[in-house]
């Protein structure tokens, strides 16, 4: 049985998505900040009929989609509250969960990344090129200046103006840091957190202009990023699927736990 989930429902919902904290740290974020009344934001969950327990819950954010089960759960009508949503633009989530659901979807576009954790920095590399550059923490003054570096990131694939209304609200909301660096007044680098929860957060956006890779910046940005989220008793995690991506990021101790799908309808 699906219904809507409340405020009453917080402990089982909890207690199902902490069973793997990486992976729901999107859902495990949200309600952490938010709540469960929200006009951007809904959530439902599946209950066995036989007992009541609570076996699979369903995130809206905006028109993104994220479910999570533990076990067989209804797929279809999951997909069919989906669909009957108002702007529903895709759904992600760990690769086996959403494989359910894509069987009852009409879907345009799929994108499959690895993900990874990390438990413990490696080392934090400390280059002469990346030295030189102080990496600073981004305020709302900030925003205009990252984006224009982002909007020339061709494996970003933003809206310009989408892009500065979501980092906006996360650094209004706190859910979410940016720390950059800069040249002559230009932000040059720059990594971001998103979903930021009491158990972990998920480093976003790194990005580094084309005239100064090669020397280190990003990595000491996700390095600092990382032990920042360490420190504060937090798990960072990330998704990649760029090979030279891989290699820093498994050099600072990111390790591989699993695939997340995104499906775009």
């Amino acid at each position: 049985m699906i219904r809507k989930l409340g405020e009453a429902d917080r402990a089982p919902l909890m207690t199902l998505v902490s069973k793997e904290p990486a992976l729901n740290l999107f859902i495990i974020g949200d309600v952490e900040n938010f709540g469960f009344e929200q006009e951007f934001m809904e959530l439902w969950g599946d209950f066995r009929e036989e007992d009541g327990q609570l076996i699979a819950v369903l995130l809206r954010f905006y028109g993104s989609f994220i479910p999570y089960a533990d076990g067989p759960f209804d797929a279809a009508g999951f997909a069919e509250l989906m669909q009957a949503g108002p702007k529903f633009e895709m759904v992600s989530g760990s690769a086996e969960t959403v494989r359910a659901v894509a069987e009852h979807l009409n879907i345009r576009k799929e994108k499959q990344m690895r993900f990874a954790e990390l438990r413990e920095l490696n080392s934090t590399p400390t280059t002469t090129a990346a030295s030189a550059h102080a990496i600073r923490q981004a305020t709302t003054d900030d925003v205009d200046a990252i984006c224009s570096l982002t909007d020339q990131i061709e494996e970003f694939d933003n809206n310009p103006e989408d892009s500065r209304s979501s980092l906006r609200k996360t650094l209004e909301t706190g859910t979410g840091r940016t720390y950059y660096m800069e040249q002559d007044g230009k932000v040059i680098a720059t990594a971001s957190t998103a979903a930021e929860s009491s158990m972990s957060a998920m480093v976003v956006a790194v990005a580094t202009h084309p005239a100064y890779r090669g020397q280190g910046l990003a990595s000491r940005l996700v390095a600092r990023l990382s032990a920042d989220m360490l420190h504060e008793g937090r798990t960072p995690c990330l998704f990649y699927n760029d090979p030279q991506a891989a290699l820093i990021y498994r050099k600072l101790g990111y390790q591989d736990i699993g695939f997340w799908t995104m499906l775009y309808v």
